[in-house]
């Protein structure tokens, strides 16, 4: 993996990179779609492509639970097993595990029972790395304790300890490993000291790239905007950064400006499951009443296939009709739009004036339907 920062801005730490794997390369602020079980609700690859994606995240436990890691292996990894032509990122399922109810956490590593089965599973920071090993994805995370909020003080504390130690163990069982590029995750609750020194260790064991984990698990949107500002400078220049989870746009931009350069979320999808869309002037409900002789496209300035073919009525319509298809439009127009903010964000980090144009974007888009 090879990671340039091409531009950064002098007036904020918002910065535009290129990041290469193999023959593929990935601009840099990104938005990475999230495929949780190497698919992508009502998308195909193809047309996640098609929209601009360059990278997409799966997860680690789920792909373990189903269809199991050897399949995927057998199937030549997961690009190959889902028909993707670009880079992937699995994250360790570590968020899905500690959401889990009557789960043991133990520096061994974490107790839980599959929902489905019932079968105990112990997932170490070893197993997290050999279930990616087989997996074949191009960049990797280690186990790490996903802290909720509120957390007490000195649990926080404690915790960070168990995520250092479990980092260093993955790093460990990776060193032979030249095919794939694992990232360390800096936790610390919501705690100046417990981040830095969680991120000061963390880099001192050496990764290809640095993640902020424990945000958008409640805390809201300025506090998460403290963390990754007082996160960030412990990160080094030189490798990606990454903050996990988040994916409102006020929060992009929020984070882009301290020079964060990755990005994932469900939202995209998630609201569209729920007939919501994104539009430069804010999320519209196209369920709604008044959209049902509407005849603009969902967002006049989208070149997505949904736009170009449709009108807010039609939609409006499928939804009304409990038509498939209304969903799957309306989530690539999502996936699209969130792209047109990476595009546009670069851009703006480009010329200079991405502090500008985060003020006017944020002022449209806060006129909400």
């Amino acid at each position: 993996m090879k990671f340039k920062v091409i531009h950064e801005e002098t007036r904020t730490k918002a910065r535009i990179g290129l990041l290469t794997i193999g023959k593929h390369t990935v601009d840099t602020p990104t938005f990475m779609p999230v495929a949780t079980h190497a698919a992508l609700k009502a998308m195909t690859m193809d047309q996640l492509k098609d929209i601009g994606a360059q990278i997409v995240l799966s997860n680690t436990y789920h792909l373990h639970l189903q269809p199991g890691e050897a399949l995927v292996k057998k199937s030549g990894g997961l690009s190959r097993f889902m028909n993707w032509r670009g880079v992937t990122l699995t994250d360790s399922g570590g968020f899905q595990v500690f959401s889990l109810p009557n789960k043991v956490i133990t520096d061994e590593g974490v107790e839980f029972k599959d929902e489905k089965s019932g079968k105990k599973t112990l997932l170490t920071p070893e197993k997290v790395i050999e279930i990616q090993n087989d997996i074949g994805s191009d960049i990797i995370m280690p186990l790490d304790e996903c802290l909720p909020y509120p957390c007490d003080y000195e649990y926080a504390k404690s915790s960070i300890q168990r995520t250092i130690a479990w980092a260093k163990r993955c790093k460990k069982l990776m060193y032979e490993n030249r095919k794939q590029n694992l990232f360390g995750i800096v936790q610390g609750s919501t705690f100046p000291d417990l981040r830095e020194k969680c991120a000061k260790s963390i880099v001192g064991i050496g990764f290809s790239g640095y993640a902020i984990g424990g945000v958008s698990v409640g805390e809201g949107p300025e506090l998460l905007r403290e963390v990754v500002s007082y996160t960030a400078p412990h990160l080094p220049n030189f490798v990606p950064r990454y903050v996990m989870g988040v994916g409102m746009p006020e929060d992009i931009f929020n984070c882009v400006e301290f020079g964060i350069d990755m990005f994932d979320c469900v939202i995209p999808s998630r609201y569209a499951r729920s007939a919501t869309a994104f539009t430069f002037k804010g999320k519209i409900r196209l369920s709604n009443r008044p959209y049902r002789l509407d005849m603009y496209p969902i967002e006049p300035n989208c070149d997505c296939y949904a736009c170009k073919n449709y009108t807010r009525a039609y939609i409006h319509h499928l939804l009304k009709s409990n038509e498939i298809l209304g969903t799957m439009l309306l989530t690539i127009h999502n996936q699209r739009f969130y792209q047109m903010i990476m595009e546009k964000i670069r851009h703006y980090i480009k010329i200079n004036k991405f502090e500008a144009y985060k003020k006017q974007f944020l002022g449209e888009f806060a006129n909400n339907d």
